[in-house]
């Protein structure tokens, strides 16, 4: 599975912005999915996670209620819907995808995620 992020960008705090990532091949339906962010000289650290059929999901509790993910497996398409947002917000975000899982499970850890996304840019200025 290769992975491309997409839509950061530079935005005021208070704004919202969908980011996407687009899936190659043709087991995007196999893959639980996820979003991580680093922030400068921080580590990447996990931001929301979305079950093989997008029945489950879970968030870091930085960004529950203004962060949604989903995901249209007909397009091979993940979503990070974002509003809200906050400077604390400003890093690289990175799509991922998790091989292996059954059906209903997710995943907050960064070693259980098998390809990764180059990464999108989102600034969030005060």
């Amino acid at each position: 599975v290769q992975l491309q992020a997409s839509g950061g960008g530079l935005v005021q705090a208070g704004d919202s912005l969908r980011l996407s990532c687009a899936a190659s091949g043709r087991s995007f339906n196999m893959h639980v999915m996820g979003w991580f962010r680093q922030a400068p000289g921080k580590e990447r650290e996990f931001v929301a996670t979305i079950s093989r059929g997008g029945g489950n999901t879970n968030y870091a509790s930085s960004v529950e209620g203004r962060f949604t993910i989903s995901r249209d497996n007909n397009q091979r398409l993940l979503y990070l819907q974002m509003s809200s947002l906050e400077p604390e917000d400003t890093a690289v975000y990175y799509c991922a995808a998790a091989k292996g899982k059954i059906m209903g499970v997710v995943t907050s850890r960064r070693d259980e995620y098998d390809y990764w996304g180059q990464g999108t840019q989102v600034t969030v200025s005060s």
